[in-house]
């Protein structure tokens, strides 16, 4: 019996303990030191108003400001350790105990620093006399709420305007304020005996350490407006003001709100960006590689290396700052929410979005993990067995000198993000062969110049000669050297598909014909030479019939609609049109941009990207001539709607919330038939007994009218 027993107990796999958070060095440090402050962190999660409450204990037991902060900082550390390897906390939620941290800690320092300063100097009042404000603004990962557990805070100083102290030794503004934001860093940045509470980073400030360490409003929108470089976009992508906290909700910051918004997003679709983020990523990648040199240990880090976390952010921000500008909804400071709403929109595939997702939250645990090892603002895998095992345990996972999950699951991981990073920024060649050239013998490699006849002679004769003649023209003599270039690019890869058999010879000098008008929007350029998949829909479009030229020519903006594989297989939803378009209207009012002008040319933009669908699908034969009245009817009914809901909104004489008026149509729109270029036979009337109704319909009926017909 007792032989059988020790049988099965020997071929039963060994259990593997549980991962503890006392495994890591800085946990064993902060119980050892800190055992009698321990039991001051109430229980669960660590938010704002905790910390703020444990600093104020820590501060009645006698130690200092800077002291209070550096102890809470560890105590909370030494709980989220706990949280996250024992139990399991979701990576979202130890992000935000760790931003509200930095957000607590920052409000109590500045409050502080500004007392110091006052002491002497008075504090600083504008020209009128008013109180001048003082703003502590978080990028990167402590605006989008990310904060990793070991991270240093990316900060930049803005105060509201110059003025004068109003102390006994009056010094200017600015001058106060620099001193505010040394004497922050001391209580903050400072390393002392109990530590350091977070690293502080003022690289973002404008013109980063060669700049001063504070900036007036007005000094920051200068900065932006003309030295603002492409890559400083994606870093404000995420800012926003994290202390004072009274500054948060006050409303004073909305003007740093869109100066900010301006300088990020384009009110066109900005493809031109990408040329911006291909540099940004090569000095990431180069720094990485340098400091890989020679130390292959290096090669393994999570966040910089091929596939890591700055390559997910960077497939987020690049799309948010290409369509931000004209999709409010886009704009997001998290990279999770963000991911949903690139999905919802179409711009990713749902199932590529949740896999980038699972990616960075796995990424970002294992990040955790080995920051809590030691404290220490690393991103690279332990080469040590030991905390390698750990790493694995604390994710559910095995690491053993046979295999090594953890590793397989990086590997896969990891691949997965760089084939998408891949497929989005491929360094601007040509994806749609191995080669480049898509299968162009005679056609490979980077083409001549575009006014060259060596160019010219690559071309099939016809394409030639249309080329020839563009040439000839001032505008395009004109054009900039890139607008050039990307114009050869363009033509060269017309070619290509006419002689490869993708679309006919008449497609290719069509698409040369359509492209003249637009050379002066490099914006257009840009975006056909990032998604060469757009560029073939768009020839074999213009291959089938010429209206879809024409209606192109009039409204270029939607060609980014051929980028959505959606585009044929589905009908038009006038739910859903209402939904998205009421969706866009509460992000622009998020955002502060609510104007008529916004609003104008939203319901514009959807309105013809929703007549160019129709019109696809109508020219690919995928509806009948029936169906093309009931969509473009419906669509017509849908704006019509919103039209009548934005302007009743947005008109100063309405007296009620919702109007009491009705729009009667006749005609085609009356009998759903509408066609491409039909008009809208309707009339206007209202039934209100108001004293004022006559008026406030008549203005109403004139704002409706306008809406619906000025050009903009």
């Amino acid at each position: 019996m007792g032989s059988a027993s020790q049988t099965a107990s020997q071929t039963q796999p060994p259990v593997t303990p549980p991962a503890l958070a006392e495994h890591s060095r800085f946990v064993q440090r902060i119980r050892r030191r800190y055992a009698d402050e321990l039991a001051l962190l109430p229980s669960g999660l660590p938010r704002r108003d905790t910390v703020t409450a444990l600093v104020a204990t820590l501060r009645e037991r006698g130690r200092t400001l800077a002291s209070a902060l550096r102890v809470a900082r560890h105590l909370v550390l030494e709980r989220l350790a706990v949280l996250d390897v024992e139990r399991g906390c979701a990576m979202e939620d130890v992000t935000l105990a760790m931003t509200e941290l930095a957000e607590a800690t920052l409000d109590l320092a500045l409050a502080q620093a500004i007392a110091d300063q006052s002491v002497r100097h008075g504090l600083p009042r504008s020209e009128a006399g008013g109180d001048i404000e003082f703003w502590v603004v978080g990028m990167g990962k402590l605006g989008a709420r990310e904060l990793n557990v070991s991270s240093d805070i990316d900060l930049v100083y803005v105060y509201e305007e110059d003025g004068q102290t109003d102390g006994a030794v009056p010094i200017s503004a600015h001058e106060f304020f620099a001193q505010v934001a040394r004497g922050l860093y001391t209580l903050i940045g400072d390393t002392t005996d109990d530590g350091f509470v977070f690293r502080v980073d003022l690289m973002l400030r404008p013109n980063g350490n060669s700049g001063p360490p504070v900036v007036s409003l007005a000094m920051l929108e200068d900065y932006l407006q003309i030295q603002g470089r492409e890559w400083e976009r994606f870093a404000w992508l995420k800012s926003r003001v994290v202390a004072p906290r009274a500054s948060v909700s006050n409303g004073r910051a909305l003007p740093l709100r869109d100066i900010i918004n301006s300088f990020v997003y384009r009110k066109y679709l900005d493809y031109g960006v990408f040329e911006g983020l291909r540099q940004l990523h090569r000095k990431v990648r180069d720094e990485a590689q340098r400091r890989a040199a020679g130390r292959p240990e290096r090669a393994n880090d999570v966040k910089l290396s091929r596939g890591g976390i700055r390559e997910i952010e960077f497939i987020v921000q690049l799309l948010q700052v290409v369509r931000g500008g004209q999709f409010p909804e886009m704009r997001t400071r998290s990279t999770l929410k963000a991911l949903s709403r690139l999905a919802a929109s179409g711009l990713m595939k749902p199932e590529s979005a949740t896999r980038l997702g699972e990616a960075y939250v796995f990424l970002r645990r294992v990040e955790h993990r080995i920051q809590f090892l030691d404290d220490q603002q690393t991103h690279l895998l332990p080469t040590g067995d030991g905390d390698l095992n750990w790493i694995a345990r604390s994710l559910g996972l095995a690491c053993n000198a046979d295999a090594c999950e953890l590793l397989d699951r990086l590997g896969e991981m990891r691949e997965f993000v760089a084939l998408e990073f891949d497929a989005l920024l491929h360094d601007g060649r040509d994806s749609a062969s191995p080669s480049g050239n898509g299968g162009c013998k005679s056609c490979g490699g980077t083409p001549p110049p575009l006014d060259s006849e060596a160019f010219a002679e690559k071309l099939p004769p016809e394409l030639a000669e249309r080329v020839r003649h563009l040439c000839a023209l001032p505008k395009v003599q004109a054009l900039r050297e890139e607008s050039k270039a990307r114009l050869t690019r363009l033509i060269a890869r017309a070619a290509q598909a006419a002689q490869r058999g993708d679309c006919t010879m008449e497609a290719a000098t069509r698409f040369v014909d359509w492209v003249e008008p637009l050379l002066r929007r490099e914006s257009y350029l840009a975006l056909l030479v990032e998604r060469a998949e757009v560029q073939q829909r768009l020839l074999r479009l213009l291959g089938l019939a010429r209206w879809p030229m024409r209606y192109l020519m009039r409204h270029p903006g939607v060609i980014d609609e051929l980028a959505d594989e959606r585009l044929l297989h589905s009908r038009f939803d006038a739910a859903e049109f209402a939904a998205e378009l009421e969706a866009r209207h509460e992000a622009w009012e998020r955002s502060g941009q609510a104007d008529p002008e916004a609003l104008l040319d939203t319901l514009r933009r959807a309105h013809h990207a929703e007549v160019f669908r129709t019109l696809v699908r109508d020219v690919e034969s995928h509806i009948t001539v029936e169906q093309v009245a009931d969509e473009l009817s419906a669509l017509a009914d849908a704006t019509l709607a919103r039209t009548l809901a934005w302007a009743w909104k947005h008109l100063k004489q309405a007296h009620r919330p919702e109007p009491r008026f009705a729009v009667i149509a006749y005609g085609k729109l009356g009998g759903k038939e509408l066609g491409y270029g039909s008009d809208l036979d309707v009339v206007f009337l209202y039934d209100d007994e108001d004293e004022r109704a006559a008026e406030v319909y008549g203005a109403f009926t004139r704002k409706l009218i306008g809406w619906l017909t000025l050009r903009t």
